[in-house]
């Protein structure tokens, strides 16, 4: 069973994981984070900040890792998995390409540990709200033991299978929304330079086959020109260029995923990294 587990990595997706295991009382949950304050609403929901990754590992049944770069997750899981016990499960909800969660698996097997891939679908409200879905792939072993870990933070499970399945299905989600939010910027923009009121488009446009999940979140945003940051356009450049060379090594073409690649590096670019995906409206059609 799992009792203890240790959180590396407490952002907008992590912080929300943590929380809700903190706030079941059913584990003890420690944390790892780079910045005070979103370690400490950790701490105000129940968990408990490690003064480093030997305190937060020792004793850990299950490492869950949050990270953004997959060069980071690879770095964290080489130079700690010793400080865990052995027989430990280290779970990365990060996104990553399929080479790197077959690195992570086979790195924890050497070591007598055991790994889970386990990445996320939507964003920081469902992590908050305990509604993600999640993608899991890996030990079958350790997944049985996770169903209650998973059931907290989790709406629905889908096993998608091998680490590399779950790590590409990820990415191919990511391809296909963010590629979507490009799409619907182009249509906004071609919609109001004819003379469209942006609140018509809107309603109109749900009455069609071109509405979709992106549509519907984050049209509203590039109207109201809210480009806060709830998913920004370097995490998702970084997603797309992964998934786009994921497709190269396996000698898929994906040239409007490509495209959309292009429209993200543009945004960035033009200094809109920081800033939320619907921030790629403004490639299309520039605000003073």
């Amino acid at each position: 069973m799992i009792h203890t587990i240790a959180c590396i990595g407490v952002g907008r997706m992590g912080g929300g994981i943590a929380r809700n295991l903190a706030r079941s009382r059913r584990f003890e949950v420690r944390v790892v984070g780079r910045s005070k304050a979103p370690v400490e609403a950790c701490v105000e929901a129940g968990a408990i900040a490690a003064a480093g990754m030997r305190q937060a590992l020792d004793g850990a049944d299950l490492v869950i890792t949050c990270l953004p770069m997959p060069e980071t997750v690879l770095e964290v899981h080489q130079a700690n998995r010793e400080y865990s016990p052995a027989g430990a499960i280290w779970m990365d909800t990060s996104t990553v390409d399929p080479a790197t969660a077959r690195a992570l698996a086979d790195g924890a097997r050497a070591t007598g540990r055991r790994f889970v891939a386990c990445p996320l679908g939507k964003g920081p409200a469902q992590a908050e709200a305990g509604e993600l879905p999640l993608f899991v792939g890996g030990d079958e072993g350790a997944l049985e033991e996770l169903s209650e870990v998973l059931g907290v933070i989790g709406a629905v499970v889908h096993r998608m299978g091998t680490v590399e399945s779950a790590a590409a299905f990820k990415l191919v989600s990511n391809l296909i929304g963010m590629t979507t939010v490009a799409l619907v910027a182009e249509g906004y923009e071609l919609c109001r330079a004819s003379g469209v009121e942006p609140a018509v488009f809107h309603e109109a446009l749900k009455d069609t086959g071109a509405w979709s999940y992106q549509a519907d979140l984050r049209l509203p945003w590039m109207i109201e020109g809210d480009l806060a940051n709830r998913f920004g356009i370097d995490l998702a450049l970084k997603d797309l260029r992964l998934a786009v060379e994921a497709a190269a090594r396996l000698g898929v073409p994906v040239p409007v995923g490509a495209a959309g690649l292009m429209q993200l590096a543009a945004a960035h670019a033009q200094g809109y990294g920081g800033l939320d995906v619907a921030a790629i409206d403004r490639v299309v059609a520039p605000r003073q």
